[in-house]
């Protein structure tokens, strides 16, 4: 098992372009390099203590579901193998190996793409307000965890790193980036869910939800599915066996961080608390226990 966490990386000679809540971007001529570090935030905080191994979890379940997902949407990335990045991005092949991709420049849609199948989340908090997601109405009755009569879309801002992302219904998404290309990336995500919560099943995990992110390539021309798709990070993943609704669920994701972070009281401002070895191990174990029953791979 890997113990070395890579927190933050440093590639001398290549221009960063940002630092995200996990990912580190770079630019590469009229290519990203994008370097999934082991960060965890939780609450839109970043964490002082990474997770060992989680970036090339997320790298490896998203390259994994790129693929799968390839004939409903095209995506991002070029290549994941080190060999076949471009100099001087190459030289670090020590430090990308198994956590980078090299992908193809996209402008970025504002919107987040959200699909939720079970009410859970903020979705839940929502609901129980106002009988509604997003300004969706839902029936009368849901329990926490129930699952939705049929997926629904309910988009959200793309927010600055610290900044709490906000639900917006779908007409307000069509302002922001239009109606035709709204409906689009209402059809493609929840086609993509779909896809993934009936293959996931059969691998004993619910998907209860997840989100996409866009861009558009070749002047705005071309619609291509980036960041990552269908990991811990960005679904709630639950196990079949044990879920029972009404309650909140056992998960292979950050929920559990956030549970023991809830259980200590923080207060969900920075600065973070210190995470005890046993909650690394735990959540590095639930992350890893997702790409071994959704993918059938281990850490590679």
């Amino acid at each position: 098992m890997t113990q070395d966490a890579l927190r933050e990386s440093d590639l001398p000679g290549i221009k960063l372009l940002k630092r995200g809540k996990v990912r580190d971007v770079y630019e590469l001529d009229d290519k990203l390099l994008i370097v999934a570090s082991d960060r965890i935030s939780a609450y839109d905080v970043v964490m002082d203590d990474p997770i060992p191994d989680k970036g090339k979890i997320l790298t490896q379940m998203s390259m994994f579901w790129f693929d799968k997902v390839s004939h409903i949407v095209p995506n991002h990335v070029i290549t994941s193998d080190p060999d076949k990045f471009p100099s001087p991005a190459s030289r670090f092949s020590d430090v990308l190996e198994g956590r980078t991709m090299l992908v193809r420049k996209a402008k970025p849609l504002p919107v987040e793409c959200i699909v939720r199948g079970y009410l859970s989340g903020s979705g839940w908090k929502e609901y129980l307000e106002k009988g509604s997601v997003c300004g969706i109405r839902l029936p009368q009755g849901l329990k926490e965890s129930e699952q939705l009569p049929e997926p629904i879309f309910t988009p959200s801002t793309k927010a600055e790193e610290g900044i709490h992302d906000e639900n917006i219904s779908f007409e307000t998404a069509c302002e922001l980036i239009g109606k035709d290309l709204a409906e689009r990336v209402r059809e493609i995500s929840l086609s993509i869910y779909g896809y993934g919560r009936s293959y996931a099943a059969e691998r004993g995990i619910i998907i209860a939800d997840t989100k996409f992110e866009f861009g558009l390539l070749n002047g705005e021309l071309i619609l291509i599915l980036i960041d990552e798709i269908l990991t811990p990070d960005s679904s709630r993943f639950w196990p079949a066996d044990e879920y029972r609704p009404g309650r909140p669920q056992k998960s292979f994701d950050k929920q559990f961080l956030r549970d023991y972070l809830t259980e200590i009281g923080w207060g969900k401002q920075p600065p973070p608390p210190k995470l005890p070895q046993e909650i690394i191990q735990k959540t590095r174990e639930k992350y890893l226990e997702a790409l071994r029953r959704i993918t059938g791979m281990d850490l590679s």
